[in-house]
């Protein structure tokens, strides 16, 4: 199956190798986890009839549940935000922008991905998002974006998604279940949202191979 058209560009989007990605996995997987969701092109490449997906940052993991349960709801809202930016010109880009730093609501955090510099989500040590208005784009027009929104609502019906980190959210995975990982770089400081002890995580994928648990990372 080939990736669809992205909900929310993340940072690290493997969409143009998903299909490369999904063809190491094994053929039949129970229970499908992936700790790092970002923008889940791999996620949506294999399609699995089970699958428990998750994140650290709360306000992407509320944009995954709203387009699986309020798909409407969400694409009424990203239209609301890109018609006002059409009336007030990018200032309100920034006072939207703002208003996600202080509030972390999801549907500002829609917009402001769809309408940032070529669509890259970038966050600062603080965990604020930082990157600047797309001044040559006006983002994607929302009839074609309610479309995808959709499409991404019929994919993930039947998912769960949770904000957990990696060891929380495949603490119930077992043999014949399969984890997909894809953090931050060793050593990252910024651009990605929060970061990973290292030396911790490796212990991790040990305790995996012990259990008998196959992985990608």
């Amino acid at each position: 199956m080939k990736a669809p058209l992205p909900l929310i560009k993340w940072s690290g989007s493997k969409r143009s190798q998903a299909r490369e990605i999904v063809s190491y996995f094994p053929e039949k997987i129970n229970t499908y986890f992936e700790p790092f969701l970002g923008g889940g092109s791999i996620l949506g490449t294999l399609s699995p009839s089970k699958a428990v997906c998750g994140d650290i940052c709360a306000s992407l993991i509320d944009i995954w549940n709203l387009a699986k349960m309020k798909p409407e709801f969400l694409s009424k809202e990203y239209e609301k935000r890109w018609s006002q930016l059409q009336q007030e010109g990018y200032l309100y880009y920034y006072k939207t922008r703002e208003s996600f730093n202080k509030k972390q609501n999801p549907l500002d955090l829609l917009f402001i991905s769809r309408t940032c510099v070529n669509g890259l989500i970038r966050f600062n040590k603080n965990g604020d998002f930082n990157n600047s208005f797309h001044h040559s784009r006006r983002g994607i027009q929302p009839f074609k974006f309610k479309k995808i929104i959709h499409n991404w609502s019929k994919i993930i019906r039947n998912y769960e998604f949770l904000t957990k980190d990696y060891k929380e959210l495949t603490a119930r995975a077992n043999k014949g279940d399969f984890i997909y990982m894809d953090p931050p770089y060793f050593n990252t400081r910024g651009r990605y949202f929060g970061v990973i002890d290292f030396e911790k995580f490796l212990n991790y994928l040990q305790g995996l191979n012990k259990r008998n648990i196959k992985f990608a990372l």
